[in-house]
């Protein structure tokens, strides 16, 4: 005689409340770490501080966030998440290439506009290619997977005709040109960063029009070049 497979425990009610309040202690400790990076700086603001001014133990701290640099990853994450939520509407409406992108790369700077303060301070460390806060270290490829995604979406929902070689590599590549505006935006003192502002809207048409020249048969054996090119920097060890 069979029986029917048992199916799999379902969570507690209590656990529920318990895992609520857990995820608000650790959106506490991140708000808390991301004000005190902005009065103090990171490289000033310890562990310590950051538990005392959340009202958690240290050791609660260190529970929900390894160290400073995991801290920095949660804020990574979160910042994706933003930055998703604030293009859902210019993804959803607009089928433009040129559109798509400045939609999104003007709505990148809008979610990092709080946090220009400590920036520039918070790049020292993350500059540094053996730090985990880098953009291009191990520890960073869930947020830097995510900010892909978005310009995946960007060329993939687009109405822009393209080689199929350049739509693979396309994404990654905008979001390489993406470092650079917020490596550019770290620096722009200019008031509310207009002169990241005008950076974007100068040059999303240049990219528009290059990836437009990228279906000219003529241009083909030098974008196939260019690609190749990208392929081996990206395997070599």
């Amino acid at each position: 005689m069979t029986t029917a497979a048992a199916e799999p425990d379902s969570p507690e009610p209590a656990d529920k409340p318990r895992r609520a309040r857990g995820e608000q202690t650790r959106q506490l400790i991140l708000e808390t770490a991301l004000r005190l990076f902005r009065e103090r700086g990171y490289a000033e603001t310890t562990m310590r501080a950051i538990a005392k001014e959340a009202g958690v133990a240290v050791g609660n701290a260190y529970y929900y966030f390894d160290s400073k640099e995991h801290l920095i990853q949660g804020f990574y994450d979160r910042n994706q998440a933003a930055h998703r939520e604030a293009v859902s509407a210019v993804l959803a409406g607009e089928k433009d290439f040129a559109a798509r992108l400045r939609g999104v790369l003007h709505a990148g700077i809008d979610v990092n506009a709080p946090y220009h303060s400590f920036a520039a301070t918070f790049f020292k460390s993350a500059a540094e290619p053996t730090s985990p806060l880098s953009p291009f270290s191990r520890e960073s490829s869930p947020a830097r997977d995510a900010s892909i995604a978005i310009f995946r979406d960007v060329v993939e929902g687009s109405s822009a005709k393209l080689d199929p070689e350049l739509r693979k590599e396309l994404p990654e590549l905008l979001w390489l040109g993406w470092m650079g505006v917020i490596l550019f935006w770290v620096y722009d003192k200019s008031p509310e960063q207009r002169r990241t502002r005008r950076l974007i809207d100068g040059a999303v048409p240049l990219i528009d029009r290059l990836v437009a020249l990228s279906r000219l048969r003529v241009l083909r054996p030098a974008l196939r070049q260019i690609l190749a090119l990208i392929e081996n920097i990206r395997r070599d060890d």
